[in-house]
């Protein structure tokens, strides 16, 4: 009998402990994650009455592996256009938040007399927290359409690119062991640059791809194509230097714009289950009761620094964004908790050895804490709210209702529109050349020079260096032709265009000093004793190309595409809802939602009308509109009816959508039959000789009116008849072939006379 490997034993450990403890957390009706860290711990050194993982460096591998899917699952999610849209709400809460508790865990690690290293790292686990735990905690709660949920995922997309932005800046801090801030700062320009560079090449390139090869995508191969280029980003990162979560993230991002995202993100959530169960038992195994006893101040202390900070924080972050009190106080109390995020910093800090080994235990610790108390909190926030509101003077009502109720709605201004855009593509553009300038400088110019070691091989080397990043330089520099047409009208009508031409006018030098300087970078290391003459060349060589570039219309064709792939999933989207989002999100800065509901295929108010069911009376809200497959009913009529798995999308107050979606979502108890259903049986029916139906038609018999049964098919000698007709003629020795329910297949046979 052969050896079991240690990685199948390993795993078989893994898989069988944490399915028990998932189950049993799951009837407990408490988060997942939890069940997976106590079956990390049952299977872990630190516990002895069960079996033991044999290799845990094995484990360590499978729980990288793990990472790599949650953060590509997670950038599934992200969507760099969502980030876009939830505002500034969203992101100056989450500034003050996460800056708040960054601070405080670097003077709280200083304080416990840990290095400054430790102290950041501290700081970083301390800002994050579970999306996994709030997500489950609305859904338990049905708070998940409540305008306060919605700001509060804003916030969670921002400190989920947060952090990947604060793991990259720990890693370079870990690796050089002390703070410096133009380290910092490089670090964070280079971070800044590459996201760019893979994110407009990303959605230059791969939707284009997967437009292409549609066709061929079955499940199977978009699903080996998605891990695939999932797992090239990782490798790219790791070469430049960056960490395999980021290219993950980065990767899942690009394809959470593309419209096969939601497709992409059914098929791998299996994969996420599997490597993140197998990560969050490997952080179980890291748990010791004997660090809980040596730090039991040190657990307490950051537990009342999560649940107290992080409420005051993000309660006060959200204030400042101009909501009202109430809103600031329900999403500072839902954020009260740390998560994923803080484990896989926690991890990275272990993996580089920067920081002791008791942070972690004590960081999952703290989690499993603020996870318990994490639905308390957010129960909490209304009687917080109510005793508040008494205390607080009239005259400060703008704090009770938020500064932002009392803004307009204004459309944005044509200037801003088109400073918008021009800005944009000069800075895609910008950074696309200059990626194609380090790629020239450090691969296609040495290596040409290489091949030919003369003047010509230097002047080869330049005008392909040149020629490839001609077309961004261009796009750079000229705006797309309808954007200088809306420019020119705009300059000619508009009010104010005195200061929009001289700013205009700088933007252009601008970009005639920067084509020039990259034309220079080019040509000066090639030519060092030429200097002068190549400051003299340079201004007929950026004629040149952009008389080449223009004839040719390369960056347009090239903005263009990519604002197709970029805009694509998007146009889906919006087309499929019932209001536009635009409106939505004014009439949000009212305080008024409109949401889309689906109404389960079992709901009470299925088949009745409109009418009937009276919702403006009921629960206060507004019918808008009807979606119904591709059918989409604009503000319905009274008389139109309610049919199962049709999206109503309504407008109403927080209260009025909750009364709704209780109404619309409740489902009809299903009652035990007091009979059980009679199944369909097949039996079979041989004509005998001396029957009356000798000679008959079925059409004459009236074999179905009169039986209850039908006859499926007729044995005539070898041959069986499966397509026969009415007026088929019924002859001795005949075998039917009859469904029915046992009753009446009895009656037949027994009747068959009397049937005749």
């Amino acid at each position: 009998m052969s050896h079991l490997a240690p990685l199948i034993s390993d795993l078989a450990l893994i898989l069988i402990t944490a399915g028990i403890t998932t189950v049993l957390f799951k009837w407990m009706k408490q988060p997942v994650v939890l069940g997976y860290i106590v079956a990390g711990f049952l299977i872990g050194p630190h516990f002895f009455l069960l079996p033991s993982v044999a290799d845990p460096g094995n484990i360590t591998i499978w729980a990288d592996i793990g990472i790599i899917f949650l953060l590509f699952a997670l950038g599934l999610e992200f969507s760099f256009k969502r980030l876009i849209t939830v505002g500034g709400t969203a992101a100056i809460a989450t500034l003050i938040n996460m800056g708040s508790m960054i601070v405080i865990g670097y003077f709280i690690g200083q304080l416990m007399g840990r290095t400054q290293v430790e102290s950041l790292f501290l700081g970083g686990m301390l800002s994050m927290s579970s999306t996994t735990i709030i997500i489950k905690a609305f859904n338990d709660m049905g708070l998940q359409k409540k305008k306060f949920a919605g700001i509060v995922f804003g916030m969670l997309i921002v400190e989920d690119l947060a952090a990947i932005l604060m793991m990259v800046l720990l890693s370079t801090i870990a690796v050089s062991k002390h703070v410096e801030e133009t380290e910092l700062l490089t670090s964070l320009l280079r971070l800044i640059f590459f996201i760019v560079i893979w994110f407009v090449s990303g959605i230059f390139l791969i939707p284009t791809l997967l437009k292409k090869v549609k066709r061929f995508l079955n499940d199977e191969m978009l699903l080996i194509t998605a891990v695939g280029l999932c797992l090239g980003m990782v490798l790219f990162a790791n070469v430049v230097g960056f960490s395999a979560a980021l290219g993950a993230f980065i990767m899942g991002s690009i394809l959470a714009e593309t419209v096969e995202s939601k497709r992409i993100e059914h098929l791998i959530d299996p994969l996420k289950n599997l490597f993140g169960a197998v990560f969050f038992v490997s952080v179980g195994m890291m748990i010791a009761p004997s660090v809980f006893v040596e730090h039991t101040w040190t657990i307490l202390t950051l537990t009342a620094v999560v649940l107290v900070g992080r409420v005051i924080f993000a309660t006060v972050g959200v204030l400042a964004s101009g909501e009202g009190l109430k809103v600031s106080l329900q999403a500072g109390f839902s954020l009260a908790q740390i998560g994923e995020f803080s484990f896989i910093i926690a991890a990275l800090g272990m993996q580089l050895g920067v920081i002791g080994n008791f942070f972690y235990p004590v960081i999952v610790t703290v989690s499993i804490v603020t996870t318990f108390t994490t639905p308390y909190f957010i129960r909490l926030a209304e009687p917080v709210h109510r005793r508040l509101a008494k205390v607080i003077p009239p005259k400060y009502g703008k704090l009770l209702n938020g500064f932002a109720i009392y803004k307009k709605i204004n459309k944005q201004s044509a200037w801003s529109e088109v400073w918008r855009n021009v800005i944009t593509s000069f800075f895609i553009f910008t950074t696309l050349a200059l990626a194609m300038f380090f790629l020239s400088r450090q691969y296609i110019t040495p290596f040409i020079t290489a091949q030919l070691p003369n003047v010509y091989g230097k002047m080869l080397a330049a005008a392909v260096a040149l020629l490839l990043m001609s077309p961004f330089l261009v796009g750079a520099m000229l705006p797309r032709r309808n954007m200088q047409s809306q420019i020119f009208k705009l300059l000619i009508t508009q009010p104010g265009s005195h200061l929009h031409k001289v700013l205009f006018i700088l933007l252009g030098l601008a970009r005639i000093a920067i084509f020039l300087g990259f034309i220079l970078m080019t040509l000066s290391p090639l030519f060092p004793n030429a200097k002068h003459v190549l400051a003299l060349l340079s201004i007929p060589i950026m004629g040149i190309l952009l008389l080449i570039e223009v004839h040719g219309s390369r960056p347009q064709k090239m903005m263009n595409i990519f604002l197709k792939n970029f805009n694509a999933k998007e146009h889906l989207e919006e087309n499929s809802k019932a209001v536009n989002q635009q409106v939505t999100k004014d009439l949000l800065s009212q305080n008024v939602h409109v949401v889309e509901v689906e109404v389960l295929h079992n709901a009470p108010i299925v088949g009745q009308t409109l009418a009937e069911l009276n919702f403006k009376q009921s629960t206060g809200v507004t019918v808008i509109c009807i979606i119904r497959g591709a059918q989409r009913i604009n503000v319905p009529k009274g008389s139109e009816r309610i049919f199962p798995f049709d999206k109503i999308a309504v407008a109403g107050s927080d209260e009025e959508i909750q009364k709704f979606m209780h109404l619309t979502q409740e489902k009809i108890l299903a009652h035990a039959p007091h009979e059980s259903f009679n199944p369909i049986m097949i039996s079979q029916l041989v004509i005998e000789k001396k029957s009356p139906v000798v000679g008959s038609s079925i059409k004459e018999l009236k074999f179905r009116e009169k039986t209850g049964c039908l006859i499926i098919s007729i044995g005539r000698g070898s041959q069986m008849i499966t397509e026969f007709s009415a007026s088929f003629v019924l002859q001795e020795g005949d075998v039917l072939w009859l469904a029915g329910e046992s009753k009446q297949l009895g009656a037949v046979e027994e009747n068959l006379l009397a049937t005749a």
